[in-house]
């Protein structure tokens, strides 16, 4: 099945307003709100189930220049009309 991209954009951000739009999404989260995106001329809301799936990724990505990314990626996922998904993360 193919992926269709609905939202996306990248810019650097201070670390404090970074944890400004997760303390937002986290309080959207907890008041079972939808989540609204909006960047440039793009918009998109989601309604995340009362239990999606939550994955946490860390990666280091090597380049040829010897420059090594790193990454930390949170992604909500679920399927449409689905509302059933167990797991236990625990971030310290």
């Amino acid at each position: 099945m193919p992926e269709e991209v609905l939202f996306e954009t990248e810019e650097t951000q201070s670390r404090s307003d970074i944890a400004d739009y997760l303390r937002t999404v986290a309080d959207k989260l907890d008041g079972g709100e939808a989540i609204t995106l909006t960047a440039g001329g793009q918009s998109v809301t989601l309604d995340p189930p009362s239990r999606p799936s939550f994955e946490v990724k860390a990666e280091r990505e090597s380049s040829a220049s010897g420059r090594n990314e790193l990454s930390v990626e949170f992604e909500l996922e679920w399927k449409e009309g689905q509302d059933d998904t167990d797991g236990t993360l625990e971030i310290e």
